[in-house]
This record gives C-alpha cells, structure tokens and sequence, in this order.
C-alpha cells in the first residue's frame, strides 16, 4: 500500500520531527541545569530544517534548484552553529572547562534539522537514538572508565 502525503503534510512532518528532536536533546540539557536547553535545542533544529527546506525547493517549483544550494546552506548552518555553540563552552581560572556536551548538543541538533529538512527519516532515527544514548548513558560509562583506569594506574608503579 503507498501513502500519498500531500506537500503540506510532508512541511508539517518535517518540521514537527526537527521540533520534537531538538525539544528531546534540548531537556537532556534542561535536566542538567544547562543554560542552553530545550527551547534553544528545539529552535536550532527547527532553523536548520527550515532553511535546507527553503534550499531544497521554490514554493512553485518554478525555479531549477541549483545542486550546490543544499551544500551551501548546510555550510551556512553549520558555521553559524559553531559560533553558537562556542558561546556556551567556559573555562574557568582553575582550568576546567564545561559547556562542551551541551556544545556538541547544539551541532547534532543543527544536524538533525538539516536531515529532517531533506526527509532523511532512517538517518535521523539511527542518529537519534545513538545521540540520546551517548547522552543518557555516556556519563556512566565514562565513569565506570575512569575508575577501571585509575584503579589500574595506581597498581602499575612508576619506573622513572
């Protein structure tokens, strides 16, 4: 059976899948007390669906889509976000730096919105549900690493 979807419907279902996946990304980092959260995750994956739609396509169909247009606007995007993404990275006196993860957040969602605006759905399930794991569990396994490693270390001495 093929299902017909109306160009509306394809709109609507492109843009409320870059909403949802940019929301979803978005209250991992709310729940983690970042600053950038879920509103701006849903805002970036949205912009960026948003913006490969209007590359991909005139409203009338009546101009010849250029075939570099899409690899422009995906530059576009993606430079714009690294700035964005740059402002939420700190690094205080001591060293530490945070913001890196709610950073890479920011890129993936640029990312997801690029894949939703192209209606790439297989690609973006796989890429979701890996993102929302290395976000859900990564911080367990890196420190379950960290003590494997440490535990390790401190057993081998040093022969300098």
């Amino acid at each position: 059976m093929i299902v017909r979807v109306s160009e509306a419907e394809d709109i609507v279902l492109r843009l409320a899948a870059a909403l949802l996946i940019g929301s979803a990304l978005g209250l991992n980092r709310e729940l983690h007390g970042k600053a950038a959260g879920l509103r701006t995750h849903a805002l970036v994956c949205l912009g960026a669906a948003v913006a490969t739609m209007v590359a991909l396509r005139s409203p009338n169909y009546s101009m010849a889509l250029d075939p570099n247009a899409v690899s422009r606007v995906v530059q576009g995007i993606l430079t714009g976000i690294g700035f964005l993404g740059a402002g939420v990275i700190l690094r205080d006196p001591s060293g530490h730096v945070s913001g890196l993860t709610t950073a890479a957040t920011i890129w993936i969602c640029a990312v997801l919105g690029i894949v939703c605006g192209i209606g790439y759905w297989l690609i973006l399930a796989i890429t979701l549900v890996l993102t929302l794991l290395a976000l859900l569990f990564g911080q367990a396994i890196e420190r379950f690493a960290e003590r494997c490693f440490k535990h390790r270390g401190q057993s081998v001495p040093d022969k300098r």
